[in-house]
């Protein structure tokens, strides 16, 4: 009987102990989900303002939506109905938070009174309202009417514009007085910069130390004429990723920049740029501004001009099945380490028609001779340039295979111009297919050493192709034929 007892005893406590977890009440971290308050704009609707935590009057919008953020826990998102948010103040969300909006096309932020967000914090997602920002002072000027200065930010579904009073609709900045540590890990989806006076999109960098931004990610984002309502400066452009700023780790995907005062998509000369990609991108009808009317001078910026479709001056940029159309000097303009896949440049120099100081070209490359290689060209395409289809000089070590050059206007009788500009082109392999009639020379090859040509030339002119002085150039695999046969 004893025995019995003690199995029974033992039966009984082992029930109990497993019934107990099964019972027992779950922990306030383990059942708590992400907090969600709704934030009601004064012209909501009357339901919407019912079910909202906080409700806006139309002044001062930025103090309840404050308010809301202030009051989340971590992780939770602060929702914006439909209709006009008046912000006469800065919008700061907390680390981890989210501020979500019903759509571009439902929900409006209108900043004024230096009123912008700041994303200074980490893992923050802004997603879903259009931006509006306005009569800014100079103590921010330099600032965006979103600026992003910390890591690990994503920026969805924005659409937004600026008048000529601040940089940027979008500003991605290192600024060390608010984050220290290395900004990177920043995504753009499905944003938008439209109808602007400053610029859509711009990298930057303040201070002397830690300047490279990494790891930023655009995926079908716009940048639409800005510059066309006034400009903040003379040198607007949709997209700029490297300003003051270093760059590592650009990926730019299905993007578009049409109809910018500069150009399109930009990386200025100084910073170092490396590992940037974009791919299927398209740049259009870029560089709006007027052609210089006097001859390029350093000192006198009013010489200086962009008007890219996309300008990638000594950077380890690559672009894959990207299109350049009816920019005003140069589809693509890449140097010292670019390699475009499968591009195509359409009517670079269209809407000019004076080319005194300025001469337009579909590909553009000088310098091009301080990488190895310093441009790779492979199965790109030139259709129906205004200027030169191709311009390359003070070059070496360059591929260019299976490129298309498809009835250039050219520039003194000449489609294409590799080393006629300054007759420096050397140790270059150069695959070449052109067609046209509106030139005299449709490929012209000046002082070239060490290159070898090959491809073929459709063309009833005399000299089609046309090699001038040089050394051991190497031309047995060109041929040239009869636009006829």
């Amino acid at each position: 009987m004893t025995d019995r007892r003690n199995i029974l005893r033992l039966a009984t406590v082992l029930l109990v102990c497993c019934l107990i977890p099964a019972f027992s009440p779950v922990s306030a971290a383990e059942s708590a989900t992400p907090a969600t308050l709704t934030v009601a704009a004064s012209d909501s609707t009357e339901l919407s303002k019912n079910q909202a935590d906080y409700v806006c009057d139309g002044v001062d919008d930025q103090a309840e939506i404050q308010a809301a953020l202030a009051a989340l826990p971590d992780g939770g998102t602060v929702t914006l109905t439909e209709g006009t948010f008046n912000c006469a103040g800065v919008i700061a969300p907390a680390a981890g938070t989210t501020l979500s909006g019903k759509g571009p096309d439902a929900t409006f932020l209108k900043f004024t009174n230096d009123g912008r967000i700041n994303v200074d914090q980490e893992n923050i997602t802004l997603d879903g309202f259009h931006i509006e920002g306005s009569g800014y002072s100079s103590g921010v000027k330099w600032l965006g009417v979103m600026t992003i200065r910390a890591s690990h930010a994503k920026i969805h579904n924005i659409t937004g514009t600026a008048d000529t009073s601040i940089q940027a609709v979008y500003l991605l900045i290192h600024d060390p007085a608010v984050y220290a540590p290395t900004l990177q890990d920043i995504e753009f989806i499905n944003c938008k910069a439209v109808d602007t006076g400053t610029y859509g999109f711009i990298h930057n960098a303040w201070g002397s130390s830690n300047k490279v931004i990494k790891d930023v990610r655009y995926d079908n984002c716009q940048a639409i004429n800005c510059g066309s309502k006034g400009a903040f400066n003379p040198w607007i452009t949709g997209f700029d990723f490297a300003e003051l700023n270093d760059m590592d780790g650009l990926r730019v995907t299905n993007c578009l920049a049409e109809g910018n005062l500069e150009s399109g998509f930009h990386f200025e000369f100084d910073p170092t740029v490396t590992d940037a990609v974009l791919e299927n991108c398209t740049s259009i009808n870029n560089g709006q501004k007027p052609y210089p009317s006097r001859p390029y001078q350093q000192s006198d910026m009013s010489t200086h001009y962009f008007g890219c479709g996309y300008y990638a001056p000594n950077c380890d940029a690559t672009f894959i099945n990207c299109t350049a159309e009816g920019n005003s000097l140069y589809g693509f303009y890449a140097t010292n380490g670019g390699k475009l896949y499968n591009c195509v440049e359409k009517e670079s120099g269209a809407g000019k028609t004076d080319y005194t100081y300025r001469k337009p070209a579909g590909y553009y490359s000088i310098p091009s001779r301080s990488a190895d290689p310093a441009l790779v060209l492979e199965n790109c395409t030139s259709i129906d340039s205004h200027g030169y289809g191709l311009q390359v000089d003070l070059a070496s070590n360059i591929q260019i295979e299976n490129f298309e050059l498809v009835n250039p206007a050219g520039i003194d009788g000449k489609g294409a111009s590799l080393g006629g500009t300054n007759g420096q082109f050397g140790n270059a392999e150069v695959d070449i297919h052109a067609s046209g009639d509106r030139v005299e020379t449709l490929v012209w090859a000046k002082n070239n050493q060490n290159v070898q040509y090959t491809g073929d030339i459709t063309s009833d002119a005399e000299k089609a192709f046309l090699v001038e002085g040089g050394q051991n150039v190497q031309t047995n695999g060109m041929t040239v034929a009869p636009a006829g046969e």
